[in-house]
């Protein structure tokens, strides 16, 4: 998964105002206790952080 994408699902799920304050401001546990801007910037893969916000904020199996 390309950053652009992730990005594009995160605005689809949370709109795009919250979207950034999701990847900002919560600490996602799954991530090691970072935030979405934490995680990209220590290098994890966009792939595994976007499972992590699914799996955190139980987003439906048709929209991961």
């Amino acid at each position: 998964m390309r950053l652009t994408e992730f990005w594009a699902r995160m605005n689809k799920q949370f709109g795009s105002g919250y979207a950034e304050s999701v990847a900002r401001d919560h600490v996602v546990a799954r991530l090691g206790g970072v935030t979405v801007y934490d995680a990209l910037a220590r290098g994890d893969h966009v792939k595994d952080v976007w499972r992590a916000v699914c799996d955190e904020f139980e987003v439906p199996a048709r929209d991961r």
